[in-house]
């Protein structure tokens, strides 16, 4: 190897995600290794370790795999250094666009969920508190 490549092990250790997960967005067409090597094994580049990354972080957003492929699809038109017609690449834009604030509001929520779990969290220790000094007293 040309040191380009990695096999699905190091991509798992770099992006956290175990190798059943890698495998099944490969099935799903979210993720297709670059290449294989000669014995088979799946080879990826840094430009699919960047998809697995996307896929990842909008996975606990609650993206649904066809959003994650449609999203996945406007950036790679938009990246791909083809020529778009100014109304294809507004229309890709927008598409970006709308995950973005997608994005947003799902990340508002779980500020809120955050905000009333660390509030539950900081009353039960404030009772546990409470009821280790009536003990000690």
């Amino acid at each position: 190897m040309d040191g380009k490549h990695m096999q699905i092990g190091e991509v798992a250790a770099r992006t956290e995600l175990s190798l059943r997960t890698i495998r099944h967005y490969e099935e799903t067409g979210l993720v297709t290794p670059s290449a294989r090597s000669q014995g088979g094994f799946r080879l990826y580049t840094e430009t699919d370790v960047a998809r697995l990354m996307v896929i990842r972080r909008m996975k606990p957003l609650g993206f649904t795999l066809d959003q994650m492929r449609d999203l996945l699809d406007a950036t790679d038109r938009l990246d791909a250094g083809a020529v778009l017609g100014a109304e294809e690449r507004a229309a890709l834009l927008e598409r970006v666009r709308a995950y973005q604030r997608e994005a947003a509001d799902q990340v508002e929520k779980l500020r809120v969920q955050l905000s009333r779990a660390e509030d539950f969290e900081g009353t039960l220790r404030a009772r546990l508190e409470q009821d280790a000094h009536t003990a000690r007293g």
